[in-house]
């Protein structure tokens, strides 16, 4: 059974999106915020599969979070979750306005259960995130 620790700030989406899951068979941490997630995922002593955040969060980003709990859980799988309206044409806007790198995997509020199940899916089937690959990277642009 894979984990996911959840992070949205407003409390009817986490609850919404936790019982979706649950329903999927997944093992679900959640937290409110940035601060909460990094406490969660320190008293977890198990992997976390999966990192499912909000973008936009008061405090710290689900791209804070991401890079902080990547350095510390080198296999874990991120994606995000935003509100943001982005047309197809505007999602690589979209990305970079709110701090992702393009081409970083999303998933647009409202969702379905089954479109969450897809995504979360299509994320823990694809290849392990590798060190190099992270925006910290030191030398990724040299």
């Amino acid at each position: 059974m894979e984990t996911i620790l959840l992070v949205d700030d407003e409390a009817d989406i986490l609850a919404m999106a936790r019982e979706m899951l649950e329903e999927q068979g997944y093992a679900i941490l959640d937290a409110l915020n940035a601060e909460e997630a990094v406490r969660v995922a320190a008293a977890h002593v198990g992997p976390i599969h999966l990192l499912l955040t909000d973008v936009v969060m008061p405090g710290a980003s689900g791209q804070d979070l991401a890079l902080l709990l990547g350095l510390q859980r080198p296999d874990l799988r991120v994606l995000y979750m935003s509100s943001f309206a982005i047309i197809q044409g505007q999602r690589q806007f979209a990305e970079v306005e709110n701090g992702l790198e393009l081409g970083a995997p999303i998933i647009l509020k409202p969702f379905t259960s089954d479109r969450l199940a897809e995504k979360v899916q299509e994320i823990l089937a694809a290849k392990p995130p590798s060190p190099f690959d992270q925006a910290s990277d030191p030398w990724r642009n040299v």
